[in-house]
């Protein structure tokens, strides 16, 4: 049986057009000859993500992203189309997890597969979207409050120059500048002294030393001196002050009980009486020569008449 150039001619345009829808397919990352499965899934921002990143399940490759088109809610939100070449069940409470592939920015979803008894996710069903935070946005959140803390910093060190700047003026900076020539002055000075003190120790040191070795035979007498008066007898001493102590007593306690010429001194009363009156008329005698010198002269003008012991 003969073919017609007709039916040839139509079964080449048939197959080319198969093989076009398949290379075509093939090219968006669609392997029709397959058992692939397409899922879904919605993020607020992609960036970093492109057609054919790969997908990957608990590290290992299954599939790729094929397409990133806006969602037809009107939202702003991206559908992003995943195609995955595995036969690895998994709940529809899995999620497709955006994460970081490295530090140039990069990005790829890994599914996280659930098992939890739920329902099996099907072909074209759409998976939760979640991101995962990468080490750029860790470190921008570690580093935002640091750069505002830092921006406050600057703020207040500005502010502080200006008023340094304020307090510092021409007269100020002069007068600093004065007081730290006259402290390097002090320095100098005090590195003179330092030096001709060393020389002087120096020079000196001999009799540095024969001063130390005299203080030292001194202290060395001082510790003799105070062991002898340690050594000392003092038993003796206050034994004789003890009895010349209460000699003192026995006397005063005689001139207490009228014993003795100074005893009766102090306890006659006769003999106290006598001697005020005696010194009552030696103080009138005196008071009238005093008023009366002339009648005194008068007897001191005579002849002196010797004086002869009575005998009886």
């Amino acid at each position: 049986m003969q073919i017609s150039k007709e039916v040839k001619t139509g079964i080449l345009v048939l197959l080319g057009i198969l093989l076009f829808i398949f290379g075509f397919n093939y090219l968006k990352g669609e392997n029709l000859l397959s058992n692939s499965r397409t899922f879904y899934t919605v993020y607020d921002n992609v960036e970093g993500l492109t057609a054919s990143t790969p997908v990957t399940i608990n590290g290992l490759i299954v599939g790729k992203v094929v397409e990133i088109n806006f969602n037809n809610d009107d939202s702003g939100k991206l559908l992003v189309k995943l195609l995955i070449d595995t036969d690895f069940q998994f709940s529809k409470n899995s999620k497709a997890e955006l994460y970081e592939t490295g530090l140039i920015g990069g990005k790829a979803i890994a599914i996280v597969p659930v098992f939890d008894n739920a329902e099996i996710a099907k072909n074209e069903s759409y998976l939760a979207g979640t991101v995962k935070a990468g080490l750029s946005e860790l470190v921008n959140q570690k580093l935002t409050p640091l750069q505002e803390k830092l921006v406050t910093m600057l703020d207040s060190a500005d502010k502080l120059l200006v008023n340094m700047n304020d307090v510092f003026d021409a007269n100020t900076k002069a007068n600093l500048r004065g007081s730290i020539a006259g402290f390097n002055e002090r320095i100098l000075e005090f590195k003179k002294t330092t030096q001709s003190l060393n020389i002087l120790l120096a020079s000196d040191n001999s009799k540095l030393n024969k001063s130390l070795a005299h203080v030292e035979n001194i202290t060395s007498n001082l510790s003799k001196v105070s062991d002898s008066i340690a050594d000392a007898n003092f038993s003796k001493t206050l034994k004789s002050l003890e009895s010349t102590l209460q000699n003192f007593d026995k006397i005063v306690a005689g001139l207490e009980k009228g014993e003795g010429s100074m005893g009766k001194l102090l306890k006659d009363e006769a003999l106290y009486n006598n001697l005020k009156g005696t010194t009552k008329e030696m103080e009138e005698l005196l008071r009238d020569i005093k008023l009366h010198p002339k009648r005194y002269f008068r007897i001191l003008s005579k002849k002196e008449i010797p004086y002869t012991e009575d005998t009886k």
